[in-house]
C-alpha cells in the first residue's frame, strides 16, 4: 500500500475535503491511509517557514519526505497542500520514484471564481484587501500541473463523487485492491 496522493489546487478547491471523504472510503475497507494536510503541518513541522518562494519550496520538500516516510509504513497517504509551484512537485514526484514509492498528483482545478466565494478561512477577502502580500491565485501565481494523474473540479461535482474517482484511479493504478 506504500502510495502518496498529493491534492494540489487553490485555497478553497476543496482538496481537503476530498481528500477526508477518500480516507473515509479507505477506513471503511480497512485500507490504512493518513492525512498530511499543508495547515496542520504549517502549525508545527513548518512553522518556522514564511511564505517567500524559497520558504514555499523548503514546505512542499519536507512534506514530501514526511509523505515517504508514512508510506515506506504502509500507508496510503493523502497530502493537501496548494503546492503553487511545478518544480517543486517534480523534485518530490522524483524522490518518491528513487524511492520506489508511487505518486500520484491529483489537481484539484476548481475555477478560482469558485474558491473565493467557498473562502473558508477569509483568505481571498484578506489578499483583496491587500492583506495578505503573497497569497497564492490573487498576489503570487499557482503554477497548473501539466500531466497529473487526475484532474477533479470540485465546483462540478460533491465530496463523494470527487473521492470516487480518486479511488477508481487507485484502482485502476492497483493501488488498491477493488472491493
Amino acid at each position: 500500500m506504500q502510495a502518496t496522493v498529493w491534492f494540489t489546487g487553490l485555497s478553497g478547491a476543496g482538496k481537503s475535503t476530498v481528500a477526508n471523504t477518500l480516507q473515509e472510503m479507505l477506513e471503511s475497507l480497512a485500507v490504512p491511509a493518513v492525512r498530511l494536510d499543508g495547515d496542520d503541518l504549517r502549525e508545527g513541522l513548518c512553522s518556522d517557514l514564511g511564505f517567500s518562494q524559497e520558504d514555499r519550496d523548503e514546505n512542499i520538500r519536507r512534506v514530501g519526505e514526511l509523505s515517504i516516510l508514512f508510506a515506506k509504513t504502509g500507508q496510503l497517504t493523502l497530502v493537501t497542500v496548494i503546492s503553487p509551484f511545478r518544480v517543486p512537485r517534480r523534485m518530490v514526484r522524483a524522490r518518491h520514484e528513487s524511492c520506489g514509492i508511487p505518486f500520484v498528483e491529483v489537481f484539484v482545478a476548481t475555477p478560482l471564481g469558485v474558491c473565493e466565494e467557498r473562502d473558508p478561512k477569509g483568505l481571498y477577502a484578506r489578499a483583496r484587501r491587500g492583506e495578505l502580500k503573497t497569497f497564492t491565485g490573487v498576489s503570487a501565481p499557482y503554477e497548473a500541473p501539466e500531466s497529473p494523474e487526475l484532474v477533479l473540479d470540485t465546483a462540478g461535482q460533491s465530496p463523494e463523487e470527487s473521492a470516487e474517482h480518486v479511488f477508481s484511479l487507485l484502482e485502476d493504478l492497483e493501488l488498491i485492491d477493488k472491493p
